[in-house]
């Protein structure tokens, strides 16, 4: 029986190391699926002796990836796990590995966010200001150096969390906890990326299917705005209580699908890009069809 390769402490130095390259090389058409590539690669010639099974297992960590770069440390410790395994026989697929890296870097990425650039950097920055105000030299160099520490330090014992909850993942393949936990983690990716179409997709239809004439004494009267404050108030009290800035009211097309069904253009443009990777288009050219169809419905009004 042929001895189990371990990735040794020096092999996950060298990989968390790396992965603080994460965005080295960041694209729109896969992210951060370089820097996560390049970030591994200690591990993956550690582990497969063979240079094909090298060549395999690089291409499948060049898929979609994109997450909070710090907060990808418990990821990439949790896939070195299953890679460790996977070397070792165990009956673990591309689909696995890359189903538990799409369900943990959704809800993650909306971890880093605030920990770090919304609470961790500006206390630091804070910190350090306060001594540059004063001509001291220190301000600068106290926030470079307690970022990074922290920084390096989160990425280190949050990786080495990750690998040994894989590996306690991966014992029990046996139990099927492996297939509920990709399984799981894949509803969640989708879900997580489902609940942002809203807020990443915008489209919005401007042609204008009704116009409907108001009446005089629903409109704002501009005439009696003398420039005071007072005068300034009387009149944002008329519009809060419902009184129309305009002589006419017009309703577009997007107005009336969103009485119906708000965000069905961005469900169904979603639904046909998938359509379209499904079909092998590149997202390239995806990407620049997008801007045509935008800058041609800009031109001739309709968007």
């Amino acid at each position: 029986m042929a001895e189990k390769i371990v990735l040794s402490k020096k092999d996950r130095m060298k990989v968390c190391w790396r992965h603080q390259f994460l965005q080295g090389s960041w694209n729109y058409e896969r992210m951060q699926n370089g820097g996560w590539c390049y970030s591994i690669i200690p591990a993956i010639k550690k582990l497969y002796t063979n240079k094909e099974d090298q060549i395999s297992a690089l291409k499948r960590h060049m898929e979609f990836y994109n997450t909070h770069p710090y907060v990808s440390s418990p990821v990439m410790g949790v896939t070195l796990a299953m890679e460790e395994e996977r070397a070792n026989g165990a009956p673990i697929d591309d689909v696995a590995i890359q189903g538990v890296k799409v369900g943990m870097m959704g809800p993650l990425a909306g971890v880093g966010d605030p920990a770090f650039w919304f609470t961790m950097r500006p206390i630091l920055g804070a910190l350090g200001a306060s001594f540059a105000l004063s001509g001291n030299l220190l301000g600068p160099v106290l926030f470079f150096v307690l970022w990074n520490v922290i920084r390096f330090a989160f990425m280190w014992y949050t990786q080495e969390f990750g690998y040994k909850v894989g590996t306690s993942i991966t014992k029990d393949l046996s139990g099927g906890l492996l297939g509920k936990i990709t399984q799981g983690a894949s509803i969640l990716g989708m879900f997580v990326i489902g609940g942002l179409v809203q807020r990443w997709v915008s489209i919005t239809l401007t042609p204008v299917v009704s116009t409907v004439a108001n009446d005089e004494v629903n409109i704002i009267d501009f005439s009696k705005f003398d420039g005071t404050g007072e005068s300034l108030q009387a009149i944002l009290r008329e519009y809060d209580s419902g009184k129309f800035l305009y002589d006419t009211t017009s309703t577009t097309l997007q107005d009336n699908l969103n009485s119906l069904t708000p965000g069905l253009l961005a469900v169904l443009l979603t639904l046909f890009i998938c359509w379209l990777l499904k079909k092998n288009i590149s997202p390239i050219v995806i990407i620049i069809g997008l801007f045509i169809v935008g800058i041609i419905g800009v031109l001739c009004g309709f968007m």
